[in-house]
């Protein structure tokens, strides 16, 4: 999977602007699918199994798989009279993670990020005290305007077991998704899996695609945060332990259905997993559970360090396990 983890992360989609990565990732699915179709928000929508709502077989379900593939980005609000870039963020955001980190526009303009002097050094500086360079002396001979939209620009990094990128965030998920495709025999369901967009700025994409798909039950395959880092989070997720099972986030509670059915089928296919509860943060799952007249969802997550950062960091087993989990998931009835 690594050569299409190399590829998915260093490809550049920020949020509304995901029509490069959807390229990619059609490419590695359309010789799979059963059927294929992209929809007025740019979601790429994946159908594989019998299409006949609820399956043919006995348990057969119609379960929508979403990983997003947008990543966050940096969007210019202002040139100052030095050609200094100002911006906002295009979803979370993290000052103390920004300061020397390198940049790429859509119109292929690289830069560096630059803070201003901080007058009380403990302190992180906030995107207000932030900048691009460019290399520009004065705004008429800077190439960016008001309204360029940049990422992070960072190679993929191989450590072996531990995976390092921009844009884990959920590129990682999208893998997981296209070696499921990939791995999977039959399926008594009728499945879509779903690359969304616009996730980073509130689950849009997820939103419509949901709406389409009607799904009896929903999964989202995103990043999770671990607490296994010096002084890091009070939280029972580490890196190499598996995948985890999302129990709780702060935007949704996983249907205890599905959580069982999820720890059941890993545990029957003598997969290493963990529980999840986040306090901070949500998944696609959030929009498939409110959608129309509501749906059992879960989250299937992958653990992940420096989230929201130019160097995201994954372990690589528990990415293979988590496609082994999903395989196992949705190759065999539901029976609740």
């Amino acid at each position: 999977m690594k050569p299409l983890i190399q590829k998915l992360t260093e490809t550049f989609s920020p949020s509304g602007y995901e029509t490069a990565i959807r390229e990619v990732i059609r490419r590695e699915v359309e010789p799979l699918a059963d059927d294929l179709r992209v929809d007025a928000l740019g979601n790429l929508i994946v159908r594989k199994g019998p299409s006949t709502g609820s399956g043919t077989a006995k348990g057969g379900k119609r379960i929508m798989l979403a990983a997003h593939m947008d990543e966050i980005g940096l969007i210019a609000t202002h040139i100052d009279e030095n050609g200094f870039v100002r911006f906002t963020g295009i979803g979370g955001i993290r000052p103390h993670a920004l300061t020397g980190g390198r940049v790429r526009f859509v119109n292929g303009t690289a830069g560096v990020i630059g803070v201003e002097r901080l007058t009380d050094p403990s302190k992180a500086p906030t995107l207000e005290q932030c900048f691009i360079d460019v290399g520009a002396s004065s705004p008429k001979d800077c190439p960016v305007k008001v309204g360029d939209v940049c990422g992070f620009d960072r190679p993929f990094l191989d450590l072996g077991r531990r995976l390092v990128a921009k844009a884990m965030d959920d590129r990682i998920g999208c893998a997981v998704l296209i070696e499921t495709l990939r791995a999977l025999k039959s399926t008594p369901h009728e499945l879509y899996f779903v690359f969304t967009t616009q996730e980073e700025v509130g689950l849009r994409g997820a939103h419509t695609a949901a709406f389409g798909v009607e799904p009896e039950i929903g999964l989202s395959v995103d990043v999770t945060g671990t607490g296994d880092t010096p002084k890091g989070s009070r939280m029972a997720v580490s890196l190499g332990k598996g995948p985890a099972v999302k129990v709780k986030d702060s935007g949704m509670l996983s249907d205890p259905r599905v959580v069982a059915w999820m720890c059941a089928s890993a545990e029957k296919a003598r997969l290493p997993y963990q529980r999840e509860v986040l306090e901070g943060g949500t998944t696609d799952a959030m929009a498939m559970q409110v959608s129309r007249a509501g749906v059992p969802v879960g989250c299937l997550s992958i653990p992940s360090r420096y989230i929201h950062s130019p160097s995201e960091m994954v372990d690589y087993e528990d990415v293979q396990n988590a496609v082994k989990l999903l395989t196992a998931l949705v190759s065999k009835p539901v029976e609740w």
